[in-house]
């Protein structure tokens, strides 16, 4: 069974799929969880909390999404792997406004824009409701760590964890970079061509490391 803590943080999604944020009530939530509006309260501390932590769910189920894509070290090349995790991007992001938003900054009047509880940015391995109450992260934050995670991931393939040569890395982290800003930039723009031609055409170019900032 699910915790209050996540039977609250689905009955908000619920309720942002019926009005807009500013018209969710916590006494609504708590009630469609099953729980008081005191263990609500008590939980998240307020709407700005539950917000805060409603959109880092969101966050860090797309990133696990990510690690799931990639955890299979017997799959295609690593250019249709990159194609795979644009298209699925691009997909979860037309699916999930959440995400969308959460990926290009675009927040909208419908969706909770959570504003940060205080300064400081908690480490990964905090509980949840302390990352929450930082706030989200940027979407150059979360593309950041798309290419770190799938970099590791690719590498990992490639060499079975044993070490690689510095311009094969670079050339390999450009790679999934491009992939990552091609997926996000379909997001806010898409065109008839589809983000699988584009990134096969951008990651498939000639095998030489980017240049040196």
């Amino acid at each position: 069974m699910p915790t209050a803590r996540e039977s609250l943080l689905n009955a908000a999604l619920r309720a942002l799929d019926q009005r807009p944020w500013s018209a969710v009530r916590m006494v609504d939530v708590a009630a469609s969880a099953g729980v008081s509006r005191q263990t609500l309260y008590n939980e998240f501390g307020g709407k700005d909390g539950l917000a805060r932590a409603l959109v880092r769910r969101e966050a860090d189920a797309y990133l696990h999404g990510v690690d799931r894509l990639f955890s299979e070290r017997n799959g295609p090349g690593a250019v249709e792997r990159l194609v795979v995790l644009a298209e699925w991007t691009v997909a979860q992001a037309r699916a999930r406004p959440l995400l969308r938003a959460l990926l290009t900054g675009c927040w909208g009047e419908r969706l909770p824009a959570p504003r940060s509880a205080g300064r400081g940015s908690p480490s990964a391995g905090a509980p949840a409701q302390r990352r929450a109450d930082a706030g989200p992260p940027a979407p150059a934050d979360v593309a950041a760590a798309v290419r770190d995670r799938t970099l590791a991931a690719l590498e990992r393939s490639r060499t079975g964890g044993g070490p690689t040569h510095p311009d094969e890395t670079a050339i390999l982290a450009h790679r999934c970079e491009l992939t990552v800003r091609l997926a996000l930039s379909y997001v806010v723009a898409p065109d008839r061509e589809g983000v699988a031609a584009l990134v096969r055409a951008a990651v498939a170019a000639p095998r030489r490391p980017p240049p040196a900032e």
